[in-house]
């Protein structure tokens, strides 16, 4: 989905000792970022948007100005789009955030109450490694419109392709392409939409508005260097050992996502990878389904532009993000 950010980021590696939480599994909590104190492991992208969503990007001064972001006093991390004016210029003003460290393996724990929703959006927490796509690109969180269901997906250069391998890992299923399962992760795979990757769709309730209406609930993504799965749990089912703060992944059962590492993609095709956050409008995605999945509504640059109203629920709510290796 990403192209070339193309600006230089200055990157912090992180170092974060370990403190004293040890999971049951042997994972040690790295970092747990909530409230006040959110903001401050992010840059804000302010160039233009690589997938030319109708989006102006602004930074951390203009969007606490504008209200765009938040820190309420129960530690809820607010970040939205702008919802009461007319857009201009390059778009509706909007947030994307990537954060000061880079990651290797891990397992990444996003406890969301509210995500982004309604016709035009398209939002993503994901992750991506520099020197895009040759050290891989990690989408945990996707999708456009009004969907309903999540959409977990990787992109890679060429020699990763997931199509032999097992669905009985998981629970979710392929991404359909023009001809067949978007599982080649390669960004130019033949036979796939241009950009595609091998997506994973999830189950019920794990995205948009069926996801807000039951107050979320927690996305756990496992990176290591033989796969990589991610997990969905609804706010009523949220293993013990997460709001323990000890996780044991191999408790929960089968992921609704699940990518082999090895021989068919090696592990070296993901590196150094850093956490985005981001809410862009329209754009290559967004834009190119809109008229299908929003129909009646005109061009989405134009609803976009002219319908401030209909983004007062297109807005990240976090309680925390939790990273631990």
């Amino acid at each position: 989905r990403e192209m070339a950010i193309g600006r230089t980021v200055l990157v912090a590696v992180a170092t974060v000792l370990a403190l004293a939480v040890v999971g049951c599994h042997g994972y040690n909590l790295q970092a747990n970022w909530r409230g006040a104190d959110f903001f401050n492991h992010f840059s804000f992208f302010t160039g233009n948007d690589p997938t030319h969503g109708y989006v102006n990007y602004v930074d951390k001064n203009t969007a606490k100005q504008k209200g765009l972001i938040n820190t309420s006093g129960d530690d809820k991390v607010y970040i939205g789009a702008d919802h009461t004016n007319v857009a201009n210029g390059r778009g509706r003003d909007s947030v994307r955030i990537t954060s000061n460290y880079q990651w290797g393996h891990g397992l990444f724990i996003l406890d969301l109450a509210h995500m982004p929703e309604g016709c035009g959006t398209w939002p993503a927490f994901w992750m991506v490694g520099p020197d895009w796509p040759n050290k891989g690109e990690i989408d945990i969180i996707e999708g456009v419109n009004n969907n309903q269901v999540d959409q977990t997906t990787l992109h890679t250069s060429q020699g990763c392709d997931m199509a032999s391998e097992s669905t009985s890992e998981f629970t979710g299923h392929w991404a359909s392409g023009p001809s067949g399962p978007s599982s080649n992760c390669w960004v130019n795979a033949p036979g796939q939409y241009a950009n595609a990757g091998c997506g994973i769709t999830g189950n019920g309730n794990s995205y948009g508005t069926p996801f807000n209406n039951i107050n979320g609930g927690v996305y756990a993504l496992e990176w290591t260097g033989s796969f990589i799965r991610s997990f969905f749990f609804p706010r009523s089912r949220i293993p013990k050992d997460i709001t323990d703060m000890r996780p044991n992944p191999n408790s929960w059962g089968k992921p609704y996502a699940y990518f082999k590492l090895g021989g068919n993609c090696p592990a070296s095709h993901f590196q150094q990878q850093q956490i985005v956050i981001n809410l862009t409008f329209c754009g290559d995605w967004a834009g190119g389904v809109f008229a299908q999945q929003c129909p009646g509504k005109g061009s989405c640059n134009a609803y976009v532009q002219n319908n401030p109203r209909a983004f007062a629920d297109a807005y990240w709510l976090i309680h925390s993000l939790a990273i631990y290796q």
